[in-house]
C-alpha cells in the first residue's frame, strides 16, 4: 500500500486531494499547522493527521520522525502554500517562506524517508503564473493575470522541483498546475474556477503513476507545460 503525504490539507485542494488518495487505496496523512484540525478531516475521511507548519523546521522534523516511526512514506505533495497581496518584504518573505523553502524544508526532512521506498516521488503543487511559457503565451489564461510575488514564488518551485529531480534521481520528482480552482487560496472564498474535485484529481493521478511516473516534468490536466 502507498503511503501519501499531504501538507496543507485541512481545507481546499489539499483537503479534497487527501480525500481522494484515501478513495485510491492511499494510506494518507494530513500535514496541518493546527492537529486539532487535522484530526478532525482525518477522521472524516479515514486518514491520519500529523501536527505540520511547513514554515517551522522543528515542526517539520518532528512531523517526519513521526511519520517514519508509523511506517514510512512513498509519496509526498507538497500542497501548503498561501497568495497575499501585499508588494512589501514581509508579505513577500512570507509567501516565499511557505511557497518555496516550506518545500525545502519538507523535502529534505523527508528524503531519508523517501529513499526507502521502493517507488519515491515528491508531487509539488506549482502554477502556470510562475511557467515563463504560460505568462508569455497569449493563449494561456496565465498571459493575463498579475501576480508579481505568488508567481516568482511559484516560479522557485518549478525550479526546486527541476533541480531536486536532478540532483536526487532516485526519487521522482514532478511540478504540477492543478488549474484555476474555487478555493479560500487568498484566505477568502472564491466561487471561480473549476471545481476542487476535478482539480484534486489531476494530483491523485500524478500521486499514483507508480515507478513507472514521469520526472523532473512541468504537467498540467496530466500533458506537459511549458517551464
Amino acid at each position: 500500500m502507498t503511503t501519501t503525504l499531504v501538507t496543507g490539507a485541512t481545507r481546499g485542494l489539499g483537503k479534497e486531494t487527501a480525500r481522494q488518495l484515501v478513495a485510491a487505496g492511499h494510506t494518507v496523512w494530513i500535514g496541518a499547522r493546527d492537529l486539532a484540525a487535522g484530526t478532525a478531516v482525518a477522521d472524516a475521511i479515514g486518514a491520519r493527521a500529523v501536527q505540520l507548519d511547513v514554515t517551522d523546521d522543528a515542526s517539520v522534523a518532528a512531523a517526519l520522525a513521526h511519520v517514519d516511526a508509523e511506517g514510512g512514506l512513498d509519496v509526498l505533495v507538497n500542497n501548503a502554500g498561501i497568495a497575499l497581496l501585499g508588494l512589501d518584504g514581509p508579505e513577500a518573505l512570507a509567501v516565499f517562506d511557505t511557497n518555496a523553502v516550506g518545500i525545502v524544508r519538507v523535502t529534505e526532512a523527508a528524503l531519508p524517508v523517501l529513499r526507502r521506498s521502493e517507488a519515491p516521488l515528491v508531487v509539488n503543487i506549482g502554477s502556470a503564473l510562475g511557467s515563463f511559457a504560460a505568462t508569455h503565451d497569449p493563449a494561456k489564461p496565465a498571459s493575463t493575470v498579475h501576480a508579481i510575488v505568488y508567481g516568482a514564488s511559484k516560479a522557485a518551485v518549478s525550479m526546486l522541483t527541476s533541480q531536486y529531480a536532478r540532483a536526487v534521481p532516485e526519487v521522482r520528482f514532478v511540478v504540477l498546475e492543478p488549474g484555476y480552482t474555487a478555493t479560500e487560496l487568498g484566505g477568502a472564498p472564491n466561487p471561480h474556477g473549476r471545481p476542487v474535485e476535478v482539480s484534486a484529481a489531476t494530483v491523485v493521478a500524478a500521486a499514483s503513476a507508480g515507478p513507472e511516473g514521469p520526472t523532473d516534468a512541468f504537467l498540467e490536466d496530466g500533458e506537459p507545460l511549458g517551464w
